[in-house]
């Protein structure tokens, strides 16, 4: 039992060997896919697509289900596990379903969260695999910062405001139209929330992306002075090709630098 879960836990978390990568992409792609069926579902769409498209979203959902109740048995402290961001982000993915078996229906809203589950692999190799420098990476995930906040409020101030102003807010277009206009302050006033819940949510998207972008905008300008005070010297061991000007030997490997005089 013990040597089970280890393998287990190792598959969900490896992406060096063949399965393990399998594993995390495919997980990627059903996050993908899940709210693609969201979106999808905010237009006008026949009952057969309706109904297959629910069908679909059921076992996705058994799916993150499953992988939840994987990682936590694969954990070696519960309790940690459970109050982990990670662990958090997987329940709000999957709460929807269970607590729909009981017909609350506003907890639905929460389904939007499900494309933060893509925060668990924004760290792993192989999302950046083809970008090689570091500030290629931060840029990368500054541009999905921008994508997951205007995705998941766009979400949650349609689902608020389409039953009660469904004229503004008709399709998830046009939540996502209000929500880039409102983060890039151009403000155009022609698509605008009108219950307490939608304003209150737009000041919380505007405070998140004044919260969390400059952030990351800074460790990119971070790694761009960083970057300047480096030297092209390869090391014969690793290959790194940028160390500190004064640096002797290499920082990953340890291999003395041979530099040019």
């Amino acid at each position: 039992m013990l040597l089970a879960r280890k393998i287990i836990g190792f598959y969900l978390e490896d992406i060096e060997t063949p399965l393990g990568r399998f594993i995390n992409l495919a997980i990627t792609s059903l996050v993908l896919v899940s709210s693609a069926i969201f979106v999808i579902e905010t237009y006008p769409i026949s009952n057969n697509l309706k109904l297959i498209l629910d069908g679909l979203d059921i076992i996705v959902l058994g799916i993150f289900a499953l992988e939840y109740l994987l990682r936590f048995w694969c954990a070696e402290s519960k309790v940690r596990y459970f109050f982990s961001l990670y662990s958090l982000l997987d329940l709000l993915a999957i709460l929807p379903f269970f607590v729909g078996l009981v017909n609350i229906s506003y907890i639905r809203i929460l389904r939007w969260f499900r494309i933060l589950r893509l925060v668990r692999f924004i760290q792993k190799k192989f999302l950046f695999e083809r970008i090689s420098s570091e500030d290629s990476i931060i840029f990368a995930r500054i541009l999905f910062t921008l994508f997951a906040i205007i995705f998941v409020y766009s979400g949650l101030i349609y689902q608020v405001e389409h039953p009660v102003n469904p004229e503004t807010f008709n399709t998830f277009l046009d939540a996502v139209y209000f929500s880039v206009v409102t983060m890039t302050t151009v403000g155009f006033g022609d698509v605008t929330p009108v219950s307490q819940v939608g304003r209150l949510l737009t000041v919380l998207m505007i405070m998140t992306g004044v919260a969390l972008i400059p952030w990351q905008v800074g460790n990119l300008i971070r790694q761009f002075i960083k970057a300047s005070n480096q030297v092209e010297v390869r090391c014969p061991t690793c290959q790194l090709s940028l160390h500190d000007a004064d640096a002797q030997y290499c920082k990953i490997c340890g291999t003395k630098l041979a530099k040019s005089p």
